[in-house]
């Protein structure tokens, strides 16, 4: 994903998560002999030698990121130099191409660095990303607001239509020049200097906030004394959490870790309700306990810089400055959307409730006790002893057909195949970042290579919360490449010898984040600019969400939902089952996205006065469930403003997108249904118009061009049982 405050400079920096910056100190002896030692076996300062360039992981040592990060910025400032100060007149080549051409080795390193930073962190790497984060921003800031530079692609901007270039082209330099100018490059020298130190600060802010999220998680595992309180969990599953005590320095005990979101996993398990309540709570204090990794005041500085950002560049608010690239367009238009949303999901996940109080009342009724009141922590537990009353469904049923390597190959990659034709082939030969994971290469129908897919399942200790896609090569014509793209996922690894049994979500999660991986793999443009994934906020999950349909599918679902003992297929009543179950809990899943969503938007669309301060962090959320309608106390949040990662990262303002983005979706998955479902004509159709087309064109034009016709959220409405399909 690229940096939203410019695809431009994140085209011109390897597509970087964070913003790079050149360093000012000079080395002393003892460092500079290091360096010269790094530099002659550094892998980063030139191209790959293996296939599509995938990275050397088996040469690249973290002492080798510093070395490249200082001479790739200054390499990239000589190349922008040379460009801003060409003393021939600006024109498409000398300028646009020259800045899509510059930077490679510092986004050979970059692409490496924040990707490993993401999947495999250690104290190495992060006393790197916490040294170059402000250098990184000055970087930026050194392309972004040199006046020279800026001169060159206005005087560009303003004779585009006479340039006699094609469509791509000229979008590429209306590009650029918007994320110039929503940079800062018009500003006066003076607004200059405050944006620099401002995006220096923000730098620092958003990787100490990531740091302190992934202390928080590790550091907030629940310790559990004895075997007895895990009642409800999978031998397996205790064994888990035993070795993960273990690890922790609490021998003989048991661990329950946590995963970046309010609820956790287990909670759906345990009969134990005190344990259940223990969960949630270590859950919901993280980064607001007061400790070395509490993250509120340095959420409240982030808005206030982000408030006064917007302003100089003339917007109200930063949600403003956000929603003006997005396909929503405005504040105004989100807040619509999820005005709409939200009373019909709260009135849906009270009718829950109430069958969940009815459930718990029985159950207490039945053993001589007295009820008790329905609380965050007994939702899931309880949702799954209603799911099997109501459809006589255990997702734990599910399990046993749901073999991780099963449902990828089988799955995933095979419903890829039926598609779009193309094919996959595990290789080993290849160096890896880490030993759990699995490198494939990716053919076309033709035969010829498409890509490479790394496959990043399980969840450890140093890797982030959340799954994600990311690129370490993506495709342009320009420059010759073939992406290299990869999944990643934070499964729990079972004990040595035991199969990886997922979870319906998981598989979900899988189809999801696979459907990112097509549209890098698929791009065919022409410049690095529009690769891929480069597409607005609210318009990148779509296709994802897209892909999910697949998941049940039943043609999909037959070929790889077997039990990982027997091989037998799943029974067709389970997979009826799991069809006819779709629309359960969904008024829960809707609100406590929707609860996110809503609080990001009043954070960024505060007035300046109205920011909390860091001792009203946890208040102010409060305040804008209650005044949005979407405070109910058994649902909270996906996220609490402390732990929440997404906007500290691309999605500030944008949380919202995922759906907005299922409202394409819903319309496209209609549409493919009505078309025939799974057939190679509907692949090569979304291929060819949309997946294929990265940012080349406006993204409402390219769902134009699939489905013929305008988004209506009927559809979405009608998938998450928000109203009556009949009415």
């Amino acid at each position: 994903m690229k940096h939203p405050l410019s695809l431009a400079l994140a085209a011109i920096l390897g597509g970087m998560v964070a913003s790079p910056a050149l360093a000012q100190t000079a080395p002393s002896a003892g460092q500079e002999a290091s360096s010269m030692e790094a530099t002659q076996a550094n892998p980063f300062f030139e191209q790959s030698t293996l296939p599509l360039q995938y990275p050397h992981f088996d040469r690249i040592r973290d002492e080798h990121f510093g070395p490249a990060f200082d001479a790739g910025m200054a390499e990239q400032l000589a190349e922008i130099e040379a460009i801003a100060n060409n003393p021939e007149d600006p024109t498409f080549e000398n300028t646009i191409i020259a800045l899509e051409k510059s930077g490679e080795t510092l986004g050979r390193a970059t692409r490496v660095f924040f990707n490993l930073v993401g999947t495999d962190t250690n104290d190495a790497r992060r006393k790197l990303q916490a040294d170059y984060s402000a250098r990184f921003a000055a970087h930026r800031d050194a392309i972004s607001l040199n006046p020279q530079l800026f001169a060159r692609i206005e005087a560009l901007y303003n004779q585009r239509e006479s340039l006699g270039l094609d469509a791509e082209g000229v979008r590429l330099i209306e590009r650029y020049h918007t994320d110039f100018v929503r940079a800062g490059a018009a500003l006066s020298e003076a607004e200059k200097a405050r944006m620099k130190e401002i995006n220096a600060e923000l730098a620092d802010l958003g990787t100490k906030f990531s740091q302190n999220v992934l202390a928080e998680v590790n550091d907030s595992a629940v310790i559990v004394d004895t075997v007895e309180e895990l009642d409800g969990l999978t031998p397996a599953q205790i064994s888990a959490a035993a070795d993960a005590a273990a690890a922790r320095g609490h021998e003989g005990k048991y661990a329950i870790t946590l995963l970046n979101t309010t609820g956790q996993p287990p909670n759906a398990q345990l009969t134990n309700r005190a344990l259940r309540q223990r969960i949630h709570e270590a859950s919901v204090a993280r980064g607001a306990r007061g400790n070395e990794w509490d993250n509120r005041a340095i959420l409240s500085r982030v808005v206030n810089l982000r408030d006064e950002r917007a302003k100089m560049l003339g917007y109200p608010n930063h949600a403003t400055y956000v929603l003006e690239e997005a396909t929503a367009g405005t504040p105004e238009a989100v807040n619509d959307m999820l005005g709409q949303l939200a009373p019909a999901a709260v009135a849906n996940a009270k009718r829950e409730a109430e069958k969940l109080q009815a459930m718990i009342d029985r159950e207490q009724a039945a053993k001589g006790e007295p009820s008790f009141e329905l609380a965050p922590w007994d939702w899931s537990f309880y949702t799954e002893k209603v799911r099997k009353a109501e459809y006589d469904f255990d997702e734990a049923q599910l399990k046993p057909y749901l073999e991780m390597m099963n449902v990828l190959e089988n799955g995933v990659l095979y419903a890829a195949t039926q598609l779009y034709g193309i094919t996959f082939k595990e290789r080993t030969d290849l160096p890896k970042y880490h030993p759990d994971t699995w490198v494939y290469d990716v053919f076309d129908h033709d035969g010829s290579q498409l890509a490479i897919f790394i496959f990043d399942p399980y969840a450890r200790d140093s890797k982030r919360g959340g799954a994600w896609m990311n690129s370490y090569v993506s495709q342009s014509h320009l420059m010759d490449t073939k992406p290299v793209v990869a999944n990643h996922q934070n499964i729990t690894k079972p004990p040595a010898g035991e199969p990886t049994l997922l979870t319906w979500d998981e598989v979900t999660t899988m189809f999801h984040e696979f459907g990112h991986a097509l549209h890098g793999m698929f791009s065919d443009v022409e410049y690095p600019y529009f690769s891929g994934t480069s597409v607005p906020r609210d318009f990148v999950e779509f296709p994802s969400q897209v892909n999910e349909m697949w998941a049940d599918w039943p043609s999909i679902l037959a070929n790889y939902a077997k039990h990982h003992e027997t091989g037998e297929p799943m029974p067709q009543e389970l997979l009826d089952k799991v069809v006819a179950t779709a629309k359960f809990n969904q008024g829960f899943a809707t609100t406590e996205y929707l609860g996110a969503a809503i609080i990001d938007q009043y954070l960024h669309q505060a007035d300046a006065d109205d920011i909390p301060s860091a001792d009203e962090v946890v208040a102010f959320e409060a305040e804008a469930l209650a005044a949005s309608g979407i405070n109910f106390d058994p649902v909270p949040p996906r996220y609490k403003l402390p732990y929440f990662s997404h906007i500290m990262g691309g999605y500030s303002a944008g949380y919202y997108a995922y759906i907005w983005s299922e409202v394409l979706d819903a319309n496209t998955v209609k549409w493919i249904e009505g078309n025939g479902g799974l057939t190679r004509e509907n692949g090569d159709r979304f291929r060819a118009t949309l997946l294929s087309q990265g940012g080349s064109k406006p993204a409402l034009d390219l769902f134009h061009a699939f489905s013929g016709s305008e988004p209506d959220i009927q559809p979405l409405l009608e998938r998450r049982g928000l109203v009556d399909p009949a009415n």
